[in-house]
């Protein structure tokens, strides 16, 4: 029986095929201008360029130039690349220009179809941003693609890691450029600390195509972006320091116990000025210079230190660490460190060994990076699985655009075994059948441990006559990859590695040439090869056809059945035919979660004997039952956390907004001054209540406040006696006061270097306070979880408690912000700009745990090397070696365990 959706689907076609089908009418309007855009010469076809962008410019929309520009990338690509786009590609490329993701096939040229996209919207001038999962794609893609837009008239650049801010600069500025998602994502966060607008990389999020976007958007978005840094510290500045405060006695120090604040008296600062001359601490000089800022914070921690914390009720000493003391619970909180660097002082004041610490200085999620574009698309071959989860928080529609040419691969039932070792036991009989036969395999597992695993059982057999990735080296797994299809090749991967590059069957022309050629010149010799390795690939391709096309074998099921569909998805490229067949076993990690024990029993009840398998379409069913639900899991899971990040992120976006704002402002002095008119009003109106007696006024509270906040001495006390004052006055007096004070600064520094100094310590003072807000907010994160025992919504909890520390940090910088400037003095010789601190980056891989820069700064900067080109012998040789990987030592252990372990020990 027919429901009546399979009914209306029959009659009508499905939403995805009436929404392909919507696009026809186009395709044929291009397909129309084909003849009179190859009547065109170079010259003329690249004019279009030109044309269009005048059409823009005089009112035209991009949507109005779709047909005439698609027709001339297309003839454009046919000249440059020696590449026709299909109609089907020129479907995908319209997906892509609707905000859409187009998901096609392997071997349907997402590459080229992207161009098409790019160069439509690049015509405005705006930038278009192409995202890649690695920089070997980056720099593949925009060295074929920039043929093409450089015979049209557009630039191309391309961001990779290791390269300086100018050369960024020029990447950004041109029309067009390549990039991955990581130095997209830290560009901006660099560019948010930077001090000045000429600083900045990145000029705006227009338009970005994202490759691979499952990857991008779900994998690698489930942790965030990291900048971290040393605070601007060392131990023996903590020590240093810390021996001036014994020093001081009570006169140089007003401790506030209620506030939890501790401040120097003028006393107090002339007499640590002096310690820092001696010591060659201070810069300028006065300590409220504004090279001086991270000294000022050290000498205050380093007094609440000594002041305000004690040993055994705040924090006590063990095993030469500080362990801080819950002050509601008593309880002792190892692992839990005061952030901002109080945790060292109290390390310096009691002598124990003081920890470097790292701090956050910047975050984003990738879910909230890419949304910031205007326009956002991407392709890949697997998205329809995951496509709430791309519409819930992109608002990205998933497209299906139909193969050039009918797939003819066949998927096979699963194989399942009751142990991995007769699973395994089965997978090395089929690769050594596939072998003989000529057919070439590629044998996919879950983890670079499992395909290791497999290669060793696979020597242990007699059969040593394969290739092993385990996407470790980009560059080299591209080309092992793209010669997996010829016949009779083995080729263990994860999941991973060589993604990007087709598999097709005789092996890649095109990277065996550009391998085979290098260094060669033109001539004779050169074209007699070209012609040679033509006819070889012709002639495997055939023996591959021959033999059934590539076999896809897979070691188990994944979590996610759009993993799956990647590694199918490798076979049957362009109509070609294939198989793909997946081998389980009850001990693999998905059929554990799904209940093995019970199917182990059931299994045995049937009378399944060693090394037999059972096949059936329903286990298949119920796998994919099982991975629906652990996927509908996991993106809760995402969901739950964007829901969370989506809170900083709002306070993110006042926070660089603002800091824009301040460096494109010639002039901040208005935006300081009524910073400090706030401060004061605040501050009378905190020591003089409304509509109050004088008697009940707090005249020296407020007389001390204005001396520390406003570095004046003002007679509040005779004014507080004057017949009929009233708060209102004391506001007025004490504003005209310190308003004078600022004028006859301004007057000593000049106007220009006043304006330095003014944005330097309003960045400077929003940068600092914005990473402590960023540690408070991890820390109340970590905790608003137990609000719920309290049945209490820890989101609604964590967003009014992250508010109201939002609203501390806006009154904090005023205070900051008038209490530096009042107290800052002019030098000989301007200061210099402000440094941006030292930086890593940090983006944990998912779904191993490791970081993808855990290296650090100084791994950062090392050439990639391929590894036949290390000398064993000499380390310098060695480059970028990941931890992970084996020494190039040739010891066998791990690069962790053996070299890399001794420049980190």
């Amino acid at each position: 029986m027919v429901s009546l959706g399979g009914l209306a689907r029959k009659l009508f076609g499905s939403a995805n095929e009436r929404r392909v089908r919507s696009y026809q009418p186009k395709v044929a309007a291009i397909n129309a201008l084909e003849e009179s855009m190859k009547a065109l010469s170079d010259e003329a076809l690249a004019g279009k360029t030109q044309e269009f962008r005048k059409m823009l410019a005089d009112g035209k929309s991009v949507e109005d130039l779709l047909v005439p520009a698609f027709a001339v990338a297309r003839e454009a690509a046919h000249r440059a690349l020696g590449m026709r786009p299909f109609d089907v590609q020129l479907v995908g490329a319209m997906i892509l220009n609707d905000n859409c993701i187009a998901e096609m096939k392997t071997g349907e040229g997402k590459t080229l179809v992207a161009t098409l996209a790019v160069y439509l919207n690049a015509l405005a001038g705006k930038g278009v941003h192409v995202v890649t999962v690695n920089d070997y794609l980056a720099k593949r893609d925009s060295m074929t693609m920039g043929k093409l837009y450089s015979f049209l008239g557009l630039t191309t650049g391309v961001i990779v890691h290791g390269i300086t801010d100018e050369e960024r600069r020029a990447a950004y500025a041109c029309d067009i450029t390549y990039a991955t998602n990581n130095e997209l994502g830290f560009d901006y966060l660099r560019d948010n600390m930077k001090y000045e607008r000429g600083q900045m990389v990145q000029r705006g999020h227009n338009y970005a195509i994202v490759d691979e976007v499952d990857s991008i958007l779900v994998d690698e978005a489930r942790t965030p972006l990291i900048i971290s840094g040393p605070l601007d510290d060392r131990s023996d500045l903590y020590t240093t320091i810390d021996a001036f405060i014994p020093l001081l006695s009570e006169e140089d120090y007003e401790i506030d116990e209620k506030q939890r604040s501790a401040n120097f008296s003028e006393v107090g600062t002339e007499k640590l000025e002096n310690l820092l001359r001696e010591a060659n601490l201070l810069k300028g000089v006065s300590l409220y210079d504004v090279e001086n800022v991270a000294i000022v914070h050290h000498i205050n921690n380093a007094l609440k230190a000594h002041k305000l914390f004690s040993r055994d009720k705040d924090y006590i000493v063990r095993n030469n660490e500080i362990v801080i003391i819950d002050e509601f619970t008593g309880r002792m909180m190892p692992g839990r460190r005061y952030s901002e660097g109080q945790h060292q002082a109290l390390e310096a004041k009691e002598k124990v060994q003081i920890q470097p610490e790292n701090q956050t200085l910047a975050s984003i999620t990738f879910q909230n990076y890419f949304r910031m574009y205007g326009k956002l698309a991407g392709m890949t071959g697997t998205a329809s699985t995951e496509a709430e989860e791309f519409q819930n928080i992109y608002g990205l529609d998933v497209i299906e655009v139909p193969t050039n040419l009918p797939i003819q691969r066949i998927d096979e039932d699963d194989e399942v075994y009751r142990t991995a070792e007769e699973k395994f036991k089965a997978i090395i009989e089929e690769i050594k059948d596939a072998h003989s036969r000529n057919q070439p395999v590629l044998v996919g597992t879950t983890s670079i441990e499992k395909s290791e695993l497999l290669a060793a059982m696979l020597k242990q057999s007699g059969f040593d006559n394969f290739a092993v990735l385990n996407a470790r080296y980009h560059e080299q797994e591209a080309y092992i990859v793209s010669q997996a299809g010829v016949p009779g090749a083995v080729t263990i991967a994860t999941n991973m590695a060589g993604r990007g590059t087709d598999i097709q069957l005789g092996g890649n022309l095109d990277m065996r040439l550009e391998r085979e050629l290098e260094g060669m010149e033109p001539g004779p010799e050169r074209d007699a090869k070209i012609a040679a390795a033509r006819a070889e690939v012709a002639e495997l391709k055939a023996k591959a056809l021959a033999a059934g096309g590539l076999y896809v074998i897979a070691t188990e099921r994944h979590e996610s059945r759009r993993i799956d569909n990647q590694l199918r998805g490798r076979s049957g490229r362009q109509g070609d035919p294939g198989r793909s067949k997946f081998y389980l076993s009850l001990q693999d990690d998905l059929m554990r979660i799904f209940g093995s024990d019970r199917m182990d029993s059931m299994l045995q009840k049937l009378g399944l004997k060693d090394g037999e398998a059972i096949v059936h379409p329903w286990i298949n069913k119920a796998l994919e039952r099982a991975q629906k639900k652990v996927e509908a899991r996991n993106f809760d899971i995402r969901k739950n956390l964007l829901k969370y990040d989506d809170v900083l992120n709002d306070q993110r976006k006042v926070i660089f907004e603002q800091r824009i704002e301040l460096m494109d402002a010639t002039d901040v002095s208005g935006t300081i001054e009524d910073m400090r008119h706030e401060v004061i009003e605040t501050m009378v109106r905190t020591h003089i209540p409304e509509r109050a007696y004088v008697e009940q006024w707090d005249v020296a509270g407020l007389k001390q406040q204005v001396a520390i906040t406003l570095n004046l001495d003002l007679p509040i006390d005779a004014w507080a006696e004057e017949e009929g004052i009233a708060e209102d006055d004391m506001v007025a007096r004490i504003t005209e006061a310190a308003d004078k004070a600022m004028a006859d600064k301004a007057e000593r520094f000049g106007d220009e270097i006043m304006a330095y100094v003014e944005r330097s310590v309003v960045l400077q003072t929003i940068d600092n306070l914005w990473r402590e807000h960023i540690v408070n907010l991890d820390h109340l994160r970590s905790v608003v979880g137990f609000r719920g025992y309290a049945q209490r919504d820890p989101l609604q909890e964590y967003k009014a408690e992250a508010f109201e520390l939002f609203q501390a940090l806006l009154a904090n910088l005023r205070d900051a912000v008038t209490t530096q400037m009042m107290r800052v003095e002019l030098v000989r010789e301007a200061p210099p700009a402000p440094a941006v601190p030292e930086m890593e980056g940090h983006h944990v891989d998912a779904t191993t745990g490791e970081d993808d820069f855990g290296e650090g700064s100084a791994f950062a900067a090392l050439p990639f090397v391929a590894p036949e080109n290390r000398d064993p012998n000499d380390p310098s040789t060695w480059g970028r070696v990941g931890r992970n990987d084996a020494c190039p030592c040739g010891s066998g252990k791990k690069y962790k365990h053996c070299h890399g372990a001794y420049e980190t020990a």
